[in-house]
């Protein structure tokens, strides 16, 4: 059965409308239909083009089992978009005795977290909770935008957010359920898109969203922000994660492509001035603050499980960060930023003093 607040916030991601449940399919007033999955609502669009492979392949599974048809995987790992060695392992983690970590948490690391943690991938021996530079919820419902197993919803929740997470991700939604349900949390989950929020408007006092607007080509990022702004309460904000154009580390991955347009998944480089200007026309007033050099990524809450190289990283990365906040211009050269803004008059140019969300 579906919570109470997603029966009275879920909407048709057509067409805006209310959807009542009947048995395990969702229905609009438009005849839309869209498959429940173990009270896990799929509500992403099979007539558009998707941003990701994994969406495809999870309205595939979806499909076969409202057909009927018991997959083979329980763990949905062809959702994932890892490789064939992540998804046995997986496999065979999950005929192993429990070891208190979730299989798709354990091999999914590598994808969440970035480059310097794939020597975890499949070894990590607890979760890697990060800190979520927010003040403390009381409350509030929070949206995270491409939770995958569900990382930043743990993180919400400990702040006492009413977190609700989604993905794209058949595999990576259920990876999150059960991560959350181990660790006695309260959390929604939908596997849905970016592009096409299936929230009535004003559902969220927060929307969060971390590692995914950067992969949209520009007229997905805008739609996407435009849906933040729709879900948000009039008082509601966002904090969006990108990365900089001017980041050392974004530098280095853009010669090494040299400079060439972005394709498929690929990580897209915005300046501050640009990012500046779409989200406060999108969203509202937006101001700015680091979030780490040298990477996308680096958590300091994570640097016990590092080896002595990465924890010098980490421990740069963090001075440089808590010293932008006294002096803003170092902001423009970090790899990742924080974007906050405040739902309200759209302005083409805001305040640019960046600083940290409050």
């Amino acid at each position: 059965m579906l919570s109470e607040f997603l029966s009275q916030n879920l909407v048709c991601p057509r067409d805006g409308l209310s959807l009542t449940q009947n048995d395990a399919v969702l229905i609009c007033p438009g005849g839309h239909e869209y498959p429940l999955m173990d009270d896990i609502p799929v509500l992403l669009l099979d007539d558009c083009e998707q941003t990701i492979g994994i969406a495809s392949e999870s309205l595939a599974v979806a499909s076969r089992v409202a057909r009927g048809e018991i997959p083979c995987d329980p763990y949905f790992t062809s959702t994932l978009g890892i490789n064939d060695i992540e998804r046995e392992g997986i496999l065979a983690e999950a005929q192993k005795a429990p070891s208190g970590i979730d299989p798709v948490a354990r091999f999914m690391i590598g994808a969440t977290n970035g480059i310097l943690y794939r020597d975890f991938i499949g070894k990590i021996k607890e979760y890697t909770i990060p800190e979520l530079r927010l003040p403390p919820g009381a409350g509030k419902r929070l949206l995270d935008i491409g939770c995958n197993w569900g990382r930043w919803c743990v993180a919400a929740a400990r702040l006492g957010y009413r977190p609700v997470g989604i993905d794209p991700s058949l595999g990576a939604i259920f990876a999150a359920r059960r991560v959350t349900r181990q660790l006695g949390l309260n959390v929604d989950f939908v596997v849905g898109d970016a592009r096409f929020l299936p929230f009535a408007e004003g559902s969220f006092d927060v929307v969060f969203s971390y590692s995914v607007i950067q992969h949209f080509e520009e007229t997905d990022a805008r739609k996407s922000l435009a849906e933040i702004g729709r879900v948000l309460t009039p008082e509601g904000e966002s904090l969006v994660q990108m990365p900089n154009k001017l980041g050392l580390r974004c530098l280095f991955h853009q010669i090494r492509r040299r400079f060439r347009k972005p394709v498929g998944f690929e990580v897209r480089y915005w300046t501050i001035p640009e990012l500046r200007h779409v989200f406060s026309s999108m969203i509202g007033p937006s101001l700015f603050s680091t979030d780490c050099f040298f990477g996308i990524g680096l958590q300091a809450s994570d640097r016990h499980l590092m080896p002595a190289p990465r924890r010098w990283l980490i421990d740069v990365s963090e001075f440089l960060r808590r010293l932008s906040k006294r002096f803003p211009v170092l902001t423009y050269f970090a790899d990742s930023i924080y974007i906050a803004s405040n739902k309200g008059p759209k302005v083409s140019a805001p305040r640019t003093t960046a600083e940290r969300p409050k």
